[in-house]
């Protein structure tokens, strides 16, 4: 079985999180957070902060660790480990649905519940709320 590395990336603002609606498999149309597959050499850190730029068009800093996964692709024999990080931006970065990204805007958790999403989402919204109080 073939395990593709990927990484991505979680900013929040007063509450919402950024999520993109993806144009590509995986999760076609699902909502998520921006992110994506590893380039060759790329750490998980690099590959959270170029894919959440090339998402968003946001420059984001200071990747934290937050969660991992091992996901089993929509195509047998593959599957992929994803780390999830915690990001920082600057607050007057306005998000754009660039790349792989069909559109981008910033949900409650309530919201995100009641989107298409993958099920790593909704365990990290869950998480970042115990965590962090989120309301």
């Amino acid at each position: 079985m073939k395990t593709e590395l990927a990484s991505s990336a979680i900013l929040i603002r007063n509450g919402r999180m950024l999520l993109i609606r993806r144009k590509n498999p995986p999760s076609l149309d699902m909502f998520a957070f921006p992110g994506g597959r590893a380039e060759t050499g790329e750490s998980p850190e690099e590959t959270a902060l170029r894919e959440f730029e090339e998402e968003t068009g946001i420059q984001a800093r200071d990747p934290v660790l937050f969660a991992t996964y091992d996901l089993q692709s929509e195509n047998p024999g593959r599957h992929f480990h994803l780390s999830v990080f915690l990001v920082e931006a600057d607050a007057e970065a306005i998000a754009e649905a660039r790349d792989d990204a069909a559109d981008a805007g910033w949900f409650t958790p309530a919201e995100i519940r009641a989107l298409n999403c993958p099920a790593s989402v909704v365990d990290c919204v869950d998480r970042l709320e115990r965590e962090f109080a989120l309301a």
